[in-house]
């Protein structure tokens, strides 16, 4: 793997819940960080162990300097490296991806998201033009995180307290099944899992097309026991996505079907 070396150059907490780790990236242009607002790059905390690192929203890049949100919670490598890190530290980037993709036409969107996700939410509201509406469904514990959010003019805030998020079962599917959902909207989400794939089927349901949605699941709920299911079956599936991909489907057609096909099976 080759990695883009950075140096962290700060860190603070924009709010309770998430610490800022800032990096200045050695050569920000063989990075290639997408300019799409809800670009992520994969963070490698040991460039000496290529499978040590977690993907995170970039929520700002100025030049050669990128800001990380990091949502802190016990356990897990990323988290403990966001509340222990120190200027000077180093890191290795790389798989920098982007996915928030509105068709040019769309003129009204949806913003879906809990906190994995409110990195990003908070940069697609902000960068978002004043000619596109916003409805934003977004699940988070307390008020300090709402406050995180940018307000620009032309949004509609539905925000769900104390569900999700690991703590109670996740209301996003339900919030977005209860809108009226124009025929040539966007929807992008970024969240659990299971809830993504909900609310996938859902749109889905109401007639949109593949093109009209970005629906990405951030983290999965009892990831453990869904990762030791899915060792026994996995390169079976993993064959059945590059075969779409080889057939000229969309890696988004590809992974659409990857995960229907786990569904089915009960993953």
């Amino acid at each position: 793997m080759s990695f883009s070396p950075a140096t962290v150059v700060d860190t603070f907490a924009p709010n309770p819940r998430l610490r800022r780790v800032r990096l200045r990236v050695e050569d920000p242009e063989s990075l290639t960080l997408a300019p799409h607002p809800d670009c992520a790059v994969g963070v490698y905390f040991d460039q000496a162990a290529p499978n040590l690192g977690r993907t995170y929203s970039v929520r700002r890049q100025t030049g050669d300097l990128v800001d990380l949100d990091i949502l802190v919670h016990p356990g897990g490598p990323g988290s403990t490296w966001a509340q222990t890190v120190r200027v000077g530290d180093r890191v290795g980037l790389d798989h920098a991806r982007a996915w928030y993709r509105p068709p040019p036409s769309a003129t009204w969107q949806l913003l879906v998201a809990d906190l994995a996700g409110l990195p990003a939410l908070a940069r697609i509201m902000a960068e978002s033009p004043p000619t596109v509406s916003s409805t934003v469904v977004v699940e988070v514990l307390d008020h300090d995180d709402l406050d995180y959010l940018p307000t620009p003019a032309g949004v509609t805030l539905i925000p769900s307290m104390g569900s999700g998020n690991g703590v109670a079962a996740s209301q996003l599917a339900q919030l977005v099944g209860s809108l009226e959902l124009p025929a040539d909207g966007y929807c992008w989400f970024g969240g659990e899992a299971g809830a993504s794939r909900e609310v996938r089927k859902h749109l889905r349901g109401r007639g949109w097309t593949i093109d009209q949605y970005d629906v990405m699941g951030y983290w999965r709920q009892d990831s453990a026991a869904w990762d030791a299911r899915f060792a026994l079956v996995g390169d079976d599936f993993l064959a059945m996505y590059r075969q779409a991909i080889a057939d000229g489907k969309s890696d988004k057609a590809a992974a659409e079907e990857f995960d229907d096909a786990l569904e089915r099976i009960g993953l």
